[in-house]
């Protein structure tokens, strides 16, 4: 039986302006889960991006769920999710990569994978990203994403 899947991807993008003191509080302090919009239909990726230029203000975009660089796979009545690295060399150092999560109908789970990436040459400066996955295994109300996952899963690393 397949179930309804929600992804919300929330994608924040920095420069090194935003690595020190309150810029850095600021950044810290942002959203990493929205409320789904109401008016969505069927499984769906909830796409939020939030960028240092424009002062971190937050758009988003409805996309199909297949534009949501996350491998998910329905087998035995439970949903594996696993975000998929790219590009693979704005990864921080780590020790490895997690294995999938597998959900059981009605959980949620919350991704967080980190990059950084410096510019051709170096002529300007260093980037990052933080890639927020909420991920839901069933119907879900709109508020879904504003409280505590079923499941964490951090997979940031150091970004210096």
């Amino acid at each position: 039986m397949t179930r309804p899947i929600t992804v919300q991807w929330v994608h924040t993008v920095w420069t090194k302006d935003s690595r020190g003191g309150e810029a850095a509080a600021r950044r810290h302090a942002l959203p990493v889960g929205f409320p789904l919009p109401g008016d969505a239909d069927g499984p769906f990726c909830h796409y939020v991006r939030m960028d240092e230029w424009r002062d971190f203000a937050p758009e988003a975009v409805i996309r199909p769920l297949g534009d949501a660089p996350v491998r998910l796979l329905e087998r035995d009545g439970k949903l594996s999710v696993l975000p998929r690295v790219n590009p693979l060399y704005g990864l921080p150092p780590r020790k490895r990569r997690p294995p999938a999560v597998r959900l059981a109908p009605g959980e949620w789970l919350r991704w967080q994978l980190n990059y950084r990436f410096s510019s051709a040459l170096g002529i300007r400066g260093w980037t990052y990203w933080l890639d927020t996955f909420n991920v839901a295994y069933g119907p879900v109300r709109p508020g879904v994403f504003l409280g505590e996952p079923s499941r964490l899963m951090d997979e940031t690393g150091p970004v210096r």
